[in-house]
Protein backbone atom coordinates (compact mmCIF):
# COMPACT_ATOMS: atom_id res chain seq x y z
CA UNK A 1 0.00 0.00 0.00
CA UNK A 2 1.28 3.34 -0.84
CA UNK A 3 2.47 5.85 1.74
CA UNK A 4 0.89 9.61 2.43
CA UNK A 5 3.79 11.02 0.25
CA UNK A 6 3.70 8.68 -2.61
CA UNK A 7 -0.33 9.33 -3.00
CA UNK A 8 0.30 13.17 -3.18
CA UNK A 9 2.98 12.88 -5.87
CA UNK A 10 0.38 10.81 -7.55
CA UNK A 11 -2.50 13.39 -6.63
CA UNK A 12 -0.26 16.04 -8.38
CA UNK A 13 0.01 14.60 -11.90
CA UNK A 14 -3.58 15.23 -11.64
CA UNK A 15 -4.25 18.51 -10.70
CA UNK A 16 -1.13 20.04 -11.46
CA UNK A 17 -0.78 21.70 -14.95
CA UNK A 18 1.98 20.95 -17.22
CA UNK A 19 3.81 23.79 -16.57
CA UNK A 20 4.03 22.98 -13.40
CA UNK A 21 6.69 20.88 -10.89
CA UNK A 22 6.19 18.21 -9.74
CA UNK A 23 7.53 16.86 -6.32
CA UNK A 24 8.89 13.92 -8.26
CA UNK A 25 10.88 15.66 -10.26
CA UNK A 26 12.58 17.88 -7.97
CA UNK A 27 16.62 17.61 -8.76
CA UNK A 28 17.32 17.20 -4.76
CA UNK A 29 19.05 18.09 -2.69
CA UNK A 30 22.47 18.96 -2.33
CA UNK A 31 23.17 15.67 0.10
CA UNK A 32 20.80 13.25 -0.70
CA UNK A 33 18.30 12.16 2.08
CA UNK A 34 15.74 9.50 2.37
CA UNK A 35 12.11 10.34 1.47
CA UNK A 36 9.71 11.48 4.64
CA UNK A 37 6.62 8.60 4.32
CA UNK A 38 4.21 11.63 4.85
CA UNK A 39 5.33 14.96 2.63
CA UNK A 40 6.69 15.40 -0.33
CA UNK A 41 9.93 17.12 -0.60
CA UNK A 42 8.75 20.53 -1.50
CA UNK A 43 6.34 20.42 1.97
CA UNK A 44 9.26 19.49 3.72
CA UNK A 45 11.44 22.84 2.34
CA UNK A 46 8.43 24.21 4.00
CA UNK A 47 8.52 22.60 7.45
CA UNK A 48 12.16 23.21 7.57
CA UNK A 49 12.12 27.07 7.07
CA UNK A 50 9.28 27.55 9.17
CA UNK A 51 11.38 26.36 12.10
CA UNK A 52 14.49 28.10 11.50
CA UNK A 53 15.88 30.71 13.77
CA UNK A 54 16.37 32.66 10.69
CA UNK A 55 12.14 32.17 9.95
CA UNK A 56 11.30 33.23 13.60
CA UNK A 57 14.11 36.08 13.87
CA UNK A 58 12.13 37.80 10.75
CA UNK A 59 9.52 39.17 13.33
CA UNK A 60 12.14 41.83 15.13
CA UNK A 61 13.28 43.08 11.49
CA UNK A 62 12.41 46.26 9.53
CA UNK A 63 10.28 45.83 6.76
CA UNK A 64 10.47 49.88 5.67
CA UNK A 65 9.82 51.83 9.07
CA UNK A 66 12.74 51.86 11.54
CA UNK A 67 11.53 51.46 15.04
CA UNK A 68 7.61 52.46 14.26
CA UNK A 69 5.27 53.85 17.22
CA UNK A 70 2.42 51.41 16.73
CA UNK A 71 1.46 47.49 16.73
CA UNK A 72 0.61 47.35 12.97
CA UNK A 73 3.03 48.22 10.50
CA UNK A 74 4.57 45.50 8.81
CA UNK A 75 7.90 43.55 9.99
CA UNK A 76 9.83 41.34 7.28
CA UNK A 77 7.91 38.26 8.73
CA UNK A 78 4.54 39.92 8.23
CA UNK A 79 5.63 41.22 4.75
CA UNK A 80 7.32 37.45 4.19
CA UNK A 81 3.13 35.78 4.96
CA UNK A 82 1.67 38.36 3.04
CA UNK A 83 3.68 36.85 -0.30
CA UNK A 84 3.08 33.40 0.73
CA UNK A 85 -0.46 33.64 0.88
CA UNK A 86 -0.64 35.95 -2.70
CA UNK A 87 1.61 33.11 -4.46
CA UNK A 88 -0.05 30.22 -2.94
CA UNK A 89 -3.14 31.47 -4.23
CA UNK A 90 -2.11 32.07 -7.89
CA UNK A 91 0.08 28.88 -8.16
CA UNK A 92 -3.45 27.34 -6.92
CA UNK A 93 -5.33 29.41 -9.46
CA UNK A 94 -2.39 28.20 -12.44
CA UNK A 95 -2.21 24.69 -11.42
CA UNK A 96 1.46 25.23 -10.49
CA UNK A 97 3.42 23.39 -7.22
CA UNK A 98 1.75 25.51 -4.46
CA UNK A 99 4.10 23.93 -2.26
CA UNK A 100 7.21 25.18 -3.84
CA UNK A 101 5.58 28.42 -3.93
CA UNK A 102 4.95 28.09 -0.23
CA UNK A 103 8.76 26.84 0.07
CA UNK A 104 10.23 29.97 -1.95
CA UNK A 105 7.67 32.75 -0.38
CA UNK A 106 8.64 31.75 2.87
CA UNK A 107 12.62 31.74 2.75
CA UNK A 108 13.28 34.21 0.03
CA UNK A 109 13.96 36.95 2.98
CA UNK A 110 15.88 34.53 5.42
CA UNK A 111 19.22 36.69 4.65
CA UNK A 112 17.89 40.30 4.81
CA UNK A 113 19.76 42.26 7.30
CA UNK A 114 18.62 44.36 10.51
CA UNK A 115 17.15 47.52 9.89
CA UNK A 116 15.84 47.01 6.06
CA UNK A 117 17.64 47.81 3.19
CA UNK A 118 19.49 50.30 5.20
CA UNK A 119 21.01 47.81 6.67
CA UNK A 120 21.96 46.12 3.46
CA UNK A 121 23.20 48.94 2.02
CA UNK A 122 25.66 49.54 5.12
CA UNK A 123 27.35 46.26 4.73
CA UNK A 124 27.34 46.71 1.10
CA UNK A 125 30.07 49.74 2.45
CA UNK A 126 31.68 47.80 5.36
CA UNK A 127 32.08 44.23 4.14
CA UNK A 128 31.29 44.14 0.56
CA UNK A 129 29.70 46.22 -2.51
CA UNK A 130 28.79 42.53 -3.91
CA UNK A 131 26.46 42.06 -0.10
CA UNK A 132 23.23 40.97 -1.27
CA UNK A 133 20.33 40.04 0.99
CA UNK A 134 19.21 37.25 -1.70
CA UNK A 135 22.65 35.65 -1.96
CA UNK A 136 22.53 35.69 1.94
CA UNK A 137 19.24 34.18 2.16
CA UNK A 138 20.55 31.19 0.17
CA UNK A 139 23.69 31.47 2.44
CA UNK A 140 21.47 30.94 5.40
CA UNK A 141 19.60 28.00 4.16
CA UNK A 142 23.10 26.56 2.58
CA UNK A 143 25.32 27.24 5.29
CA UNK A 144 24.08 28.92 7.97
CA UNK A 145 21.25 27.23 10.01
CA UNK A 146 21.76 23.73 12.04
CA UNK A 147 25.25 24.90 13.49
CA UNK A 148 26.50 25.02 9.79
CA UNK A 149 25.15 22.17 7.98
CA UNK A 150 22.21 24.31 6.50
CA UNK A 151 18.65 23.04 5.98
CA UNK A 152 19.67 20.85 2.40
CA UNK A 153 16.86 22.27 0.97
CA UNK A 154 15.35 21.20 -2.43
CA UNK A 155 17.16 22.61 -6.06
CA UNK A 156 14.03 24.42 -6.93
CA UNK A 157 13.55 25.94 -3.26
CA UNK A 158 17.58 26.85 -3.42
CA UNK A 159 17.18 28.88 -7.08
CA UNK A 160 13.49 30.49 -6.46
CA UNK A 161 15.31 32.08 -3.14
CA UNK A 162 18.54 33.18 -4.89
CA UNK A 163 16.31 34.91 -7.94
CA UNK A 164 13.32 36.31 -6.19
CA UNK A 165 14.32 39.81 -6.88
CA UNK A 166 16.17 39.88 -10.19
CA UNK A 167 14.80 36.50 -11.74
CA UNK A 168 16.58 33.62 -13.98
CA UNK A 169 16.19 32.73 -17.44
CA UNK A 170 15.87 29.20 -16.31
CA UNK A 171 13.15 30.36 -13.41
CA UNK A 172 10.49 27.92 -12.14
CA UNK A 173 6.87 29.38 -13.13
CA UNK A 174 6.25 29.33 -9.26
CA UNK A 175 9.37 31.07 -8.65
CA UNK A 176 8.29 33.83 -11.13
CA UNK A 177 4.94 33.66 -9.15
CA UNK A 178 6.88 34.24 -6.12
CA UNK A 179 8.77 37.37 -7.49
CA UNK A 180 5.34 39.25 -8.61
CA UNK A 181 3.90 38.57 -5.38
CA UNK A 182 6.95 39.87 -3.65
CA UNK A 183 6.76 43.29 -4.99
CA UNK A 184 2.89 43.32 -5.48
CA UNK A 185 3.00 42.36 -1.55
CA UNK A 186 5.52 45.39 -0.74
CA UNK A 187 4.14 48.17 -2.84
CA UNK A 188 0.79 47.78 -1.65
CA UNK A 189 1.52 47.76 2.27
CA UNK A 190 4.21 49.69 2.62
CA UNK A 191 1.79 52.30 0.96
CA UNK A 192 -0.98 51.37 3.84
CA UNK A 193 2.04 51.83 6.18
CA UNK A 194 3.19 55.04 4.73
CA UNK A 195 -0.28 56.03 5.18
CA UNK A 196 -0.51 54.98 9.11
CA UNK A 197 3.00 56.80 9.44
CA UNK A 198 0.75 60.45 7.65
CA UNK A 199 3.90 60.38 5.31
CA UNK A 200 1.66 60.13 2.20
CA UNK A 201 -2.57 60.60 1.81
CA UNK A 202 -5.06 58.40 -0.72
CA UNK A 203 -5.10 61.27 -3.25
CA UNK A 204 -1.38 61.17 -3.54
CA UNK A 205 -1.73 58.41 -5.29
CA UNK A 206 -0.85 58.28 -8.88
CA UNK A 207 -3.85 58.61 -11.17
CA UNK A 208 -3.63 55.30 -13.08
CA UNK A 209 -2.60 53.22 -9.95
CA UNK A 210 -6.15 54.52 -8.31
CA UNK A 211 -8.03 53.95 -12.08
CA UNK A 212 -6.69 50.82 -13.01
CA UNK A 213 -5.34 49.32 -9.54
CA UNK A 214 -7.85 50.13 -7.13
CA UNK A 215 -8.77 52.61 -4.53
CA UNK A 216 -7.99 50.82 -1.41
CA UNK A 217 -5.18 48.16 -0.32
CA UNK A 218 -7.58 45.13 -0.44
CA UNK A 219 -9.00 46.66 -3.91
CA UNK A 220 -5.32 46.74 -5.37
CA UNK A 221 -3.93 43.68 -4.21
CA UNK A 222 -6.96 41.78 -6.02
CA UNK A 223 -6.62 43.51 -8.88
CA UNK A 224 -3.19 42.74 -9.68
CA UNK A 225 -3.68 39.31 -8.19
CA UNK A 226 -6.56 38.52 -11.07
CA UNK A 227 -4.62 40.36 -13.37
CA UNK A 228 -1.88 38.08 -13.07
CA UNK A 229 -4.19 34.85 -12.65
CA UNK A 230 -5.96 36.35 -16.94
CA UNK A 231 -2.76 37.28 -18.44
CA UNK A 232 -0.99 33.99 -17.51
CA UNK A 233 -1.11 30.69 -19.38
CA UNK A 234 1.25 28.54 -21.67
CA UNK A 235 3.84 28.82 -19.72
CA UNK A 236 3.94 32.29 -18.92
CA UNK A 237 3.66 34.24 -15.87
CA UNK A 238 2.74 37.85 -16.23
CA UNK A 239 0.56 41.07 -15.83
CA UNK A 240 -1.36 42.24 -19.13
CA UNK A 241 0.62 45.57 -20.44
CA UNK A 242 -2.33 48.40 -18.74
CA UNK A 243 -1.68 46.60 -15.48
CA UNK A 244 1.90 46.03 -16.27
CA UNK A 245 2.14 49.92 -16.91
CA UNK A 246 -0.11 50.93 -13.65
CA UNK A 247 2.40 48.51 -11.44
CA UNK A 248 5.70 50.28 -12.69
CA UNK A 249 4.19 53.79 -12.14
CA UNK A 250 3.20 52.57 -8.30
CA UNK A 251 6.60 51.36 -8.08
CA UNK A 252 7.95 54.84 -8.92
CA UNK A 253 5.69 56.03 -6.67
CA UNK A 254 6.91 54.57 -3.92
CA UNK A 255 10.60 55.29 -4.08
CA UNK A 256 9.59 59.08 -4.66
CA UNK A 257 7.43 59.58 -1.92
CA UNK A 258 8.31 56.50 0.76
CA UNK A 259 11.84 54.70 0.29
CA UNK A 260 13.28 58.18 -0.18
CA UNK A 261 11.36 60.11 1.80
CA UNK A 262 12.90 61.91 5.01
CA UNK A 263 10.79 61.39 7.59
CA UNK A 264 10.91 57.89 6.70
CA UNK A 265 14.44 57.42 6.13
CA UNK A 266 15.27 60.18 9.06
CA UNK A 267 17.06 57.40 11.54
CA UNK A 268 18.81 55.65 8.97
CA UNK A 269 21.67 57.84 8.91
CA UNK A 270 22.45 56.30 12.58
CA UNK A 271 22.17 52.62 10.48
CA UNK A 272 25.40 52.59 9.09
CA UNK A 273 27.24 53.98 12.64
CA UNK A 274 25.77 51.17 14.82
CA UNK A 275 26.39 48.24 12.32
CA UNK A 276 30.11 49.36 11.42
CA UNK A 277 30.87 50.16 15.31
CA UNK A 278 29.86 46.38 16.16
CA UNK A 279 31.43 45.53 12.57
CA UNK A 280 34.89 47.15 13.55
CA UNK A 281 34.35 45.25 17.16
CA UNK A 282 34.60 41.94 16.16
CA UNK A 283 37.24 42.42 13.67
CA UNK A 284 39.48 43.23 16.63
CA UNK A 285 38.12 40.79 19.11
CA UNK A 286 37.07 37.81 17.09
CA UNK A 287 37.44 35.68 20.05
CA UNK A 288 33.87 36.91 21.15
CA UNK A 289 32.11 36.00 18.39
CA UNK A 290 29.90 32.95 19.11
CA UNK A 291 31.49 29.42 18.33
CA UNK A 292 29.73 28.61 15.05
CA UNK A 293 31.28 32.13 13.38
CA UNK A 294 34.56 31.43 14.81
CA UNK A 295 34.47 27.97 12.83
CA UNK A 296 33.63 30.08 9.87
CA UNK A 297 36.19 32.64 10.47
CA UNK A 298 38.42 29.39 10.86
CA UNK A 299 37.55 28.25 7.14
CA UNK A 300 36.20 31.49 5.05
CA UNK A 301 38.04 34.11 6.59
CA UNK A 302 36.93 36.63 9.98
CA UNK A 303 35.52 39.35 7.83
CA UNK A 304 32.85 36.85 6.37
CA UNK A 305 31.79 35.40 9.63
CA UNK A 306 31.72 38.96 11.46
CA UNK A 307 29.12 39.94 8.05
CA UNK A 308 27.28 36.49 8.33
CA UNK A 309 26.31 37.19 12.26
CA UNK A 310 25.38 41.02 11.61
CA UNK A 311 23.24 40.06 8.98
CA UNK A 312 21.50 37.93 11.35
CA UNK A 313 20.65 40.25 13.91
CA UNK A 314 17.57 41.71 14.34
CA UNK A 315 17.25 45.15 14.41
CA UNK A 316 16.99 45.31 18.43
CA UNK A 317 19.65 42.75 19.32
CA UNK A 318 21.64 45.35 17.15
CA UNK A 319 20.89 47.88 19.19
CA UNK A 320 21.55 45.86 22.03
CA UNK A 321 25.04 44.84 20.65
CA UNK A 322 26.06 48.41 20.21
CA UNK A 323 24.71 49.12 23.72
CA UNK A 324 26.92 46.41 25.43
CA UNK A 325 29.86 47.54 23.33
CA UNK A 326 30.04 51.31 23.27
CA UNK A 327 27.32 52.50 26.29
CA UNK A 328 28.88 52.60 29.55
CA UNK A 329 26.94 50.01 32.14
CA UNK A 330 25.31 52.39 35.09
CA UNK A 331 27.02 52.67 38.39
CA UNK A 332 25.57 50.95 41.06
CA UNK A 333 26.72 52.20 44.88
CA UNK A 334 26.04 49.27 47.46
Amino acid sequence: MSCPRERREQAEKIFMSEYGILSINSKGRQRPEEPCQVRTCFQRDVDRIIHSKAFRRLKHKTQVFLQPEGDHYRTRLTHTLEVSRLARTIARALGLNEDLTEAISLGHDLGHTPFGHAGERALQEIYSPDFRHYQQSLRVVDRLEREGRGLNLCYETRMGILNHTHGSPDDSLEATVVRLSDRTAYINHDFDDALRAGIVSPEGLPSIVRERIGETNSQRINSIVVDIINSSGNGKIQMSPPMQEAVDRFHEYMFEAVYYNPVAKSEESKVKDILAGIWKYYVNHPEKLPEEYKAIADSEGLPRAVCDYISGMTDKYAMYQYSEIFIPASWQVK
